[in-house]
């Protein structure tokens, strides 16, 4: 490990309300994968309902927070984040449906394509560059999805397209999202308090041409009194996750937050073969290890790449 990573863990540390955030972040975005499957293996609640009223449920904490003057809103053209907040449907629809479909195991690492398609699209469409060891990186991630899916004996191919799905959308909105805070001057909670109720909006009314309103499993079906708690309870829970994102990056750095993330990524695998009791092969721990090993080296060599550029400006006469 290197001395500026040592002493970046040291600092982090040091810090009780940086080690509070982090620890609210990980059992929220462990509970939301948890909470959200067994949601959609024990109860069938509409995916799309369901993610409309996560949408309502974070628009609704964030107005509370600006309320408490934890951010100021600021005014926004709806016409600048039309393409955001479609995105922002898509990304957690897909991701969601992906998560219904597979194993938690096939769903994490699906996930972490991610970054090699986020590199892929920077490159060609933003022309953006990055050294041959960040590239080389993906080998094995990408080497280590297809490993554990081709080894899935719970495979199935409409699962693989949602996750195919989920995965682009998802690193066209993180990319748009980047883009879209330098271009207007906001930060991550300012936009997301504009794009949440847009995005609610739009799935109001795509939700009836793709879920039955009444009946066995339609919105207004007859739900349990614990299907439709559990239901809020996860709406509350993806609220928390996106507040600690926020929170974690402003208090830190992108980095930490993606070094944290390999840790949720290893917890929530495991919690997945536990709890759900999903089928793990040798080759499936040896597609999970590679790709572990291509995100930790891709984190590696972007935080050396980063302190090496923040030598050179200091280092300028």
């Amino acid at each position: 490990m290197s001395s500026a990573m040592a002493t970046r863990i040291s600092d982090l540390f040091g810090n009780s309300r940086i080690i509070a955030g982090l620890l609210a972040n990980l059992l929220s975005s462990i509970c939301i994968v948890f909470i959200n499957k067994w949601i959609y293996v024990h109860y069938g609640f509409p995916n799309m309902t369901m993610t409309l009223i996560h949408f309502v449920v974070t628009w609704l904490g964030l107005y509370i927070c600006q309320k408490m003057d934890i951010f100021s809103p600021k005014s926004l053209r709806p016409s600048k984040i039309i393409l955001l907040a479609l995105s922002f449907c898509g990304f957690v629809v897909f991701t969601n449906l992906s998560l219904q479909s597979n194993t938690i195991g096939t769903y994490q690492l699906a996930k972490a394509m991610t970054t090699p398609v986020i590199i892929v699209i920077q490159t060609m469409y933003y022309r953006k560059t990055f050294s041959t060891k960040i590239k080389l990186t993906l080998v094995p991630i990408t080497f280590g999805v297809i490993l554990n899916s081709y080894y899935d004996v719970r495979f199935n191919l409409l699962g693989m397209i949602f996750a195919t799905l989920g995965v682009f959308v998802t690193s066209l909105y993180q990319v748009w999202v980047g883009a879209k805070q330098h271009e207007l001057q906001v930060n991550s909670m300012q936009l997301l308090y504009y794009q949440a109720p847009m995005s609610s909006a739009f799935l109001l009314v795509l939700v009836p041409f793709f879920e039955p309103l009444s009946g066995e499993g339609g919105i207004f079906g007859p739900w349990s009194f614990q299907a439709l708690v559990m239901v809020l309870l996860s709406g509350v829970i993806a609220f928390l996750v996106n507040l600690s994102i926020y929170w974690i990056i402003g208090n830190t750095s992108p980095v930490t937050y993606n070094m944290f993330g390999h840790f949720k990524f290893c917890i929530t695998l495991l919690g997945g073969y536990v709890l759900f009791q999903d089928p793990l092969s040798l080759n499936q721990g040896l597609g999970i290890l590679c790709t572990l090993i291509g995100i930790l080296a891709y984190t590696h060599f972007k935080l050396a790449e980063q302190e090496e550029g923040k030598s050179r400006l200091t280092q300028r006469p």
